[in-house]
């Protein structure tokens, strides 16, 4: 997701700057924010259907608080760059060739069924969590229902008040993204909710990007809903295994026009669809040409 949080593009070159270098984060103990920020977000929850037992159960967790350091990269101006070029490395190709060894099963399962290239596949998954070693670890929890919040006056004036004066955007700029983002990450959190109990998972322990994206392919939530693929056969779609990953993004990029013998110009307007950002695109297309195709 996130990683791909998403359309996976899900953001704009900026976030993916800050998604990029937030992935290298620790998480933070948890800021001591009033504990009612998330009142109104638990009863607009319950009001749309979810079980308000689970919901209470879910924001009385020790691990569920008001995510302020995450969250507040959305709020800042940053001068990062990428350096995409760096992923074209012998070092990163030849882990990458050794992914496609170990996963080859997977691989060719899934270009069977869906006619993706596995070697795209294979190059999404390095720009995006280097093959898994970088998945991020903030909460999703916390971070999607921190963001969703701001809908609300009091949540929306504490996080202005913790953002560095000297770095954050004009009040004007800042309410006009908080109102995007809010209503953005409330869809994004009532996936989630929904996925975690499809699945039998606890949203308190799933961790992921400061977007809110999780798991080897980096999905935000509405796309494990919508794209997310069981490719180990257990039942279950769980990102964080590399069978499920490897399905999934075969999966969205089938959707979004992915054939077998498509053009250059084809496929960089499929992975565009995963993240908005030419230089991404260039990246993913750059390592597919440095790979060796998967012998049938």
């Amino acid at each position: 997701m996130k990683k791909s949080c998403n359309s996976m593009g899900r953001y704009g070159i900026w976030s993916v700057v800050v998604l990029w270098l937030a992935l290298f984060c620790a998480a933070v103990p948890g800021e001591k924010a009033p504990p009612e920020l998330f009142e109104t977000l638990q009863k607009r929850l319950v009001a749309d259907g979810f079980d308000a037992q689970r919901i209470q159960q879910i924001y009385q967790h020790e691990e569920v608080f008001f995510e302020v350091r995450g969250v507040t990269a959305y709020f800042q101006h940053n001068e990062a760059t990428l350096d995409y070029d760096k992923l074209t490395n012998a070092s990163y190709i030849r882990d990458a060739q050794a992914y496609m060894q170990t996963h080859a099963d997977a691989l060719k399962r899934a270009e069977e069924k869906f006619g993706v290239d596995p070697r795209v596949i294979t190059a999404i998954i390095l720009v995006e969590t280097k093959f898994g070693k970088y998945l991020g670890k903030r909460s999703i929890l916390n971070t999607l229902s921190t963001m969703a919040a701001l809908t609300e006056a009091r949540p929306r004036e504490y996080l202005w008040e913790q953002l560095p004066t000297e770095r954050r955007f004009t009040r004007i700029e800042y309410d006009r993204k908080a109102d995007a983002k809010a209503d953005w990450a409330y869809k994004e959190l009532k996936a989630f909710l929904t996925y975690t109990s499809l699945h039998g998972i606890d949203p308190p322990s799933v961790v992921g990007s400061y977007a809110g994206a999780l798991g080897i392919a980096q999905f935000m939530p509405s796309n494990i809903l919508a794209y997310g693929q069981d490719g180990n056969g257990d039942g279950r779609i769980n990102l964080f295994e590399d069978a499920d990953a490897i399905f999934s993004i075969a999966g969205y990029l089938k959707n979004y026009g992915w054939k077998p013998g498509i053009t250059r110009e084809e496929a960089g307007k499929v992975v565009f669809h995963y993240n908005h950002s030419k230089y991404y695109v260039n990246a993913v297309l750059k390592i597919v040409d440095l790979l060796p195709e998967i012998a049938p």
